[in-house]
């Protein structure tokens, strides 16, 4: 299974699985899609007024999960990425549901942010084209949010994520899927107000292509083409068209329309109008439609992963720079607390490189709020951490970097509520010992320090003349006493 790659991109629509298998020439790797499955779910159809998804949508969800699982069984947890988007990032119970679907996938799902989405989906669609040395524009209406991408080559330069889709348009303007001309004007206008926002700076930039992608692209394209309402691709003039027969025909499924899905038909006005909107606003003309999307971005993600070209490395050595971090600091606070962590967390535990890498990645930057205010400055660090556009990372990789850099200086007490198992309590414990033992900046020749750990009891061992000689850290440590107990660990401190 080495060889194998899978993504699961779950959408607010579909759910949708993709295996890959990758090809290596020398230090090129390819992949090629092996298998795939798609299910309909219309998980935000279950979203009620309070934006909380009911058990049908729940059950619905699950089961096919667990028909996912089941594909997935022999495959790694490494070579296995599951994504989720704006149906999870929007439902007010999702910290209920998600256990429940992580269970039935086997496997940990990220509920990823929308920049991230888009730049996930960008990816997918660059690896799906030929090559261009212009700017392409990829717009990927789903079925909560809509993204908007330009970029050159695989490097997307604007990501936008807009809250409209297919779904829960179609709910708004066409219920019961009775289209008139009223329904259909007063979406587009929704859409257009939405658009604003980004239209300005999108048609400054400019691009030489667009590109629609994923399920309502693809559908849009299809149906104009068969239809005979457009040449290729998608058309300003295809799209008033097949607005003329629908509004005409009352639904879709009247409207008879060659090409069109029946698993589509409660969602196409929705997505029609938000395409209508979106080449009325852009000044779009016409637009050819792409094979790949978010599900294929995620597995040359994961690739890249794999052959430790990891985004995410790439995100925290920009935000170094960006927040002017002292590189020699965190590479003293990062390599001691990173050494103190591999021996107090044996390496099979579960979730242990991941804990490792969010260490090292929290180690880097628990600096960062010094750029906005030295005082309290750990709070502001892991607010930025925790709500920045951080390419690469999912909400909780966020969150579990925001709860390691606001734990690594202050209160515990604070934390209580947040950390979730031991080895995050751990990790806590060797960023803020590495941080009180460095707070000279300078290098130490070796750690003066021996930690250890047994059950919830913490023992600091430390050469007593080196403590006679740096009464701040000796002070220091003699205070983490009170603060482990509030939390239900012991902490001594032992001179030698």
């Amino acid at each position: 299974m080495n060889s194998m790659l899978a993504a699961v991109d779950l959408g607010s629509n579909s759910f949708r699985l993709l295996i890959g298998r990758i090809a290596r020439d020398g230090d090129t790797a390819q992949v090629y899609q092996v298998d795939r499955l798609k299910e309909t779910v219309r998980l935000a159809a279950g979203l009620g007024a309070d934006k909380t998804l009911g058990p049908e949508a729940i059950e619905r969800a699950i089961s096919v999960l667990e028909r996912f699982g089941e594909r997935l069984r022999s495959f790694h947890p490494d070579r296995v990425r599951a994504v989720a988007t704006n149906t999870f990032r929007v439902a007010r119970n999702v910290a209920d549901f998600l256990p429940r679907a992580e269970a039935a996938l086997g496997f940990p799902i990220e509920v990823i942010a929308g920049r991230e989405e888009a730049r996930l989906i960008f990816s997918g669609v660059a690896h799906s084209l030929p090559p261009s040395s212009e700017k392409r524009l990829v717009v990927d209406i789903g079925g909560g949010s809509t993204e908007f991408i330009i970029g050159n080559g695989f490097e997307p330069e604007l990501m936008e994520s807009l809250y409209m889709g297919c779904v829960s348009y179609s709910r708004a303007y066409f219920p019961d899927g009775v289209i008139d001309a009223h329904g259909m004007k007063q979406a587009e206008l929704a859409a257009r107000r939405e658009l604003e926002v980004i239209a300005k700076q999108y048609r400054r930039t400019g691009w030489k292509e667009a590109f629609g992608s994923s399920g309502t692209g693809k559908a849009l394209g299809t149906i104009l083409v068969e239809s005979g309402f457009s040449d290729h691709g998608i058309t300003r003039r295809g799209l008033d068209k097949l607005k003329e027969r629908l509004i005409k025909a009352g639904t879709v499924d009247r409207a008879q329309l060659l090409g069109a899905k029946v698993d589509r038909y409660s969602v196409l006005p929705g997505g029609l109008a938000i395409m209508s909107a979106v080449f009325d606003e852009l000044g779009i003309d016409s637009m050819n439609t792409a094979d790949g999307a978010l599900r294929l971005g995620v597995l040359y993600d994961l690739l890249g992963r794999d052959a430790e070209t990891d985004k995410r490395d790439d995100t925290v050595r920009q935000f170094m720079l960006r927040y002017e971090i002292d590189v020699a600091q965190a590479t003293r606070v990062k390599t001691a607390a990173l050494n103190m962590f591999a021996g107090l967390v044996p390496a099979n535990t579960p979730g242990f490189e991941e804990l490792e890498r969010a260490l090292g990645w929290a180690a880097d930057l628990h600096e960062l709020g010094l750029s906005i205010a030295h005082n309290t400055y750990h709070k502001h660090t892991a607010y930025v951490l925790e709500n920045a556009d951080m390419p690469g990372f999912s909400r909780q990789d966020q969150r579990q970097l925001a709860l390691l850099t606001l734990g690594h200086l202050g209160k515990l007490g604070k934390l209580q509520a947040l950390v979730k198992t031991d080895a995050q309590w751990v990790a806590i414990l060797c960023l803020r010992l590495a941080a009180v033992l460095f707070r000279r900046r300078e290098d130490l020749d070796s750690l003066p320090v021996t930690v250890s750990l047994r059950d919830r009891s913490i023992t600091v061992k430390v050469d007593a003349g080196w403590l006679k000689d740096h009464p701040l850290t000796d002070f220091t440590l003699r205070a983490e006493e009170s603060e482990w107990s509030k939390v239900g660990f012991t902490f001594q401190l032992l001179e030698l």
